[in-house]
């Protein structure tokens, strides 16, 4: 129970032992005389109890006097009627803190209660005052749906018990054109009360698990970005950093192993140039630029560069081509197939023992195709492999909607296919998926 209802429950008992005390000193002063307020009270009981006893001693009709007639109730003195009140009362307190838990008592105790009232004021108008603590107490006790009932009961027994014998015709009236419509209408409002109340309460629920589920989407997608970001990282660091190191030893050993001062310092020179380069690409990667070559050259003038620098590292020779009419495209589908085309050939380098190797670079329509074909030993590609190459591959296509076809055979070369959407600079990469949607749909 909460401290206000323990502060409520006394105030709406007090309220209602106020009204019946001041109802039961104004029906004592206006029986009037010079009688003392004790044999006032007692009077008109042991009127009533003498009339139980001898039926012929009060006039018929006359059911104040404690007498009935054919059709008339007999109604105990007001005196009696206010003690029986009195002790009716008493349960509030206990009542008000289990409104909830305990409806159909409080209902029926509250019947009883306008019952009583009723009869007071029939016997005394003065009770029409106490006849009143039925509106309050209809709002603390009763239930929602029940309160317009309740005050609207108490109305019409006020009514009826200050009525007349020739007041039936009012009687009805009011209980058919006053009563029972604000009996619906509290019940109808009630009901959408209870409806929104609902309402509320589901959308407090809904709000509070949408809280918790956006919570739980902020905290995964921090640690998607982190495993991007670490996977971007990755990727970078494999296909610059770490393949300009492989060709950097490479050079060193050469030079290592040459006998002539020309031969030693062209393979030095060119070990230099690689660790330059390595760490200028170590920077970019840092700071997510794009490659080098594709800041101030179009794909096929970059990939053509790359190639022969690698075709004059490595020693494998390398024919490049370029089919279809070049067109400028998104910044992330010319990088993605860039780093394709250095993961493939860093791979003929260092395992394929190839002597020919082919690069081509198609444009269609929709798709940007890159091709890279050698002689070399093949491997199968159904067994797992050690390295990061080929995943990272995999995963910069998929990033950016495209697909991956890796063909070889033990002894028989090894050709790799990539096909991206053909994504035009202006379109955000956000429309990678949506264009090969597209593409699909119309093939």
């Amino acid at each position: 129970m909460s401290r206000l209802d323990g502060r409520e429950r006394w105030a709406y008992l007090g309220l209602a032992y106020m009204l019946l005390a001041a109802s039961a000193i104004a029906a004592a002063f206006m029986d009037g005389g010079g009688r003392s307020a004790l044999s006032r009270l007692a009077e008109p009981i042991a009127a009533w109890l003498a009339g139980l006893g001898d039926p012929a001693a009060t006039g018929p009709g006359d059911p104040g006097a404690g007498g009935s007639s054919a059709g008339v109730v007999v109604l105990p003195p007001w005196p009696a009627l206010a003690i029986v009140a009195a002790v009716w009362l008493a349960p509030i307190a206990w009542l008000h803190p289990r409104r909830e838990a305990r409806r159909g008592l409080v209902v029926a105790h509250y019947l009883v209660l306008i019952l009583l009232a009723g009869a007071l004021a029939a016997t005394n108008p003065a009770f029409v005052v106490f006849a009143s603590t039925g509106y309050p107490l209809a709002i603390a006790l009763l239930p929602a749906r029940l309160v317009m009932a309740g005050v609207t009961l108490t109305a019409v027994v006020t009514v009826a018990a200050q009525a007349g014998p020739g007041d039936h015709t009012t009687l009805l009236t009011v209980i058919a054109g006053v009563a029972v419509p604000l009996v619906l209408a509290g019940w109808y409002v009630s009901a959408e009360h209870d409806k929104r109340r609902r309402l509320v309460e589901r959308l407090r629920a809904s709000m509070a698990e949408n809280a918790d589920l956006h919570a739980r989407l902020l905290d995964q997608a921090r640690r998607a970005g982190v495993l991007d970001e670490r996977h971007r990282l990755a990727g970078e660091i494999h296909d610059t950093v770490a393949q300009d190191l492989v060709a950097l030893i490479g050079q060193i050993d050469a030079a290592g192993r040459a006998t002539q001062d020309t031969a030693r310092s062209r393979h030095l020179d060119q070990a230099a140039h690689l660790a330059r380069r390595g760490l200028a690409e170590a920077r970019r990667s840092v700071q997510a630029l794009r490659p080098e070559p594709l800041e101030h050259a179009r794909l096929p003038d970059a990939l053509e560069r790359m190639a022969a620098s690698w075709s004059r590292v490595s020693g494998v020779h390398l024919a490049f081509e370029v089919t279809g009419t070049p067109v400028a495209l998104s910044p992330d589908v010319e990088t993605t197939l860039f780093r394709v085309a250095q993961e493939a050939l860093a791979n003929v380098a260092k395992h394929a023992r190839a002597s020919r190797t082919a690069l081509t670079l198609s444009y269609t329509d929709e798709l940007l195709l890159l091709d890279i074909r050698d002689d070399g030993a093949g491997f199968d590609p159904q067994k797992p492999a050690d390295g990061f190459g080929l995943d990272g591959m995999r995963q910069r296509v998929r990033g950016a909607g495209g697909t991956v076809e890796i063909e070889s055979e033990p002894g028989h070369g090894t050709a790799i296919a990539a096909a991206v959407p053909a994504i035009p600079a202006a379109e955000p990469v956000s429309m990678i998926s949506e264009t090969m949607a597209s593409g699909k749909e119309n093939g």
